[in-house]
């Protein structure tokens, strides 16, 4: 079958700049193979709740959030915006600052029973000693709206799509360079905004503590689903 309507369009591409795809095309056998070391290196991550205070290189965040940066976003506007803190002090306040809103969580009945149930299995608590022990705290925030250099407002589209992807790019790209993370969504999370200083057309979206997991550490023993509980095929099969 071939395409009747070829992307892109002549017109397109006299308007605006294109260029070939650089893709290499590899053998089936090397495709399974990366494909097969991907998902059993995913397959042993593990969201860590105590980290090392083992300091991190600065370039290795850095990689991680330019690998985020990668992400799929609508209309490419990449309405993502990642604050790194490694400052002791900055980190104690928003751990002090989480911690408070988790009281309330937790102690003040913002969780209901059904919600303390599903929890109950992780043994969460308003306790975060890891936002102030871990090396570093990654927030992300997802901007609402862009701002042009004459300072008017620049429509984002699908923003939480687009900033879900590049979440999820951040957790692969940190765990496959050996370290651990944890996302960490404090509710609400207006603090972040205060303590980092953000613009207004920023609101945080996910805070990630990035470490080395404490020697010894546990976690939960829990069971993902099989493939065949989260995978529908529609079509003959290969």
């Amino acid at each position: 079958m071939e395409y009747q309507h070829p992307y892109p369009s002549p017109e397109l591409e006299a308007a605006h700049p294109f260029r070939a795809l650089e893709f290499e095309r590899l053998p089936l056998h090397e495709m399974r193979t990366r494909s097969r070391r991907f998902a059993e290196t995913m397959g042993r991550r593990r969201s860590v709740r105590m980290f090392a205070a083992d300091p991190v290189p600065a370039d290795l965040i850095e990689t991680a959030v330019a690998t985020a940066g990668t992400a799929p976003s609508g209309a490419n506007l990449q309405p993502w915006t990642f604050v790194a803190v490694s400052d002791p002090a900055i980190k104690r306040s928003i751990r002090e600052a989480a911690e408070q809103e988790e009281r309330r969580n937790y102690d003040g009945g913002r969780i209901n029973e059904e919600w303390r149930a599903a929890l109950a299995p992780l043994g969460t608590d308003r306790h975060k000693e890891f936002l102030e022990i871990a090396p570093w705290l990654v927030v992300l925030f997802e901007q609402r709206y862009g701002i042009a250099a004459d300072g008017t407002r620049i429509h984002h589209y699908y923003v939480k799509e687009s900033v879900g992807i590049a979440a999820g790019l951040f957790v692969a790209a940190v765990h496959g360079m050996g370290l651990a993370t944890l996302p960490h969504t404090p509710s609400p999370m207006a603090f972040l905004s205060r303590i980092l200083g953000r613009p207004e057309n920023e609101r945080p979206f996910v805070l990630f503590p990035v470490g080395y997991p404490l020697d010894g550490v546990k976690v939960p023993v829990l069971y993902r689903k099989p493939l065949d509980r989260i995978l529908v095929r529609v079509g003959a099969a290969d």
